[in-house]
């Protein structure tokens, strides 16, 4: 399925319009992640352990935003949109929304 954060796809006709879908995911982060951020946070550099579970969230998120485009009958995705937002108590959680419109194209 493609999926793309623009309105059209280039050198095709959209047939279908089928709506808005979403996918979310929430990643808890765990102790052990915590402390080596902020230990990374006191030396520098960049947390390793944070960027994959970044990348997790957001794989899951729009793995789900496809799936619920199939079940509509869609082939696309387009004007993707995907949101970042931490939650939880001391904010533990990542939270990631990924949201467009299924088409179908030819």
């Amino acid at each position: 399925m493609l999926i793309s954060t623009t309105h059209s796809i280039e050198g095709h006709q959209i047939k279908k319009y089928h709506g808005v879908v979403t996918g979310e995911a929430i990643i808890g982060a765990n102790l052990f992640k915590d402390f080596f951020a902020s230990i990374t946070d006191l030396v520098g550099g960049r947390s390793g352990s944070y960027e994959r579970v970044l990348r997790e969230a957001k794989e899951n998120a729009l793995q789900e935003l496809q799936y619920n485009a199939q079940a509509l009958g869609a082939n696309a995705v387009i004007g993707i949109d995907l949101d970042y937002e931490t939650i939880g108590s001391n904010s533990s959680m990542l939270m990631v929304t990924a949201s467009g419109t299924a088409v179908f194209y030819e």
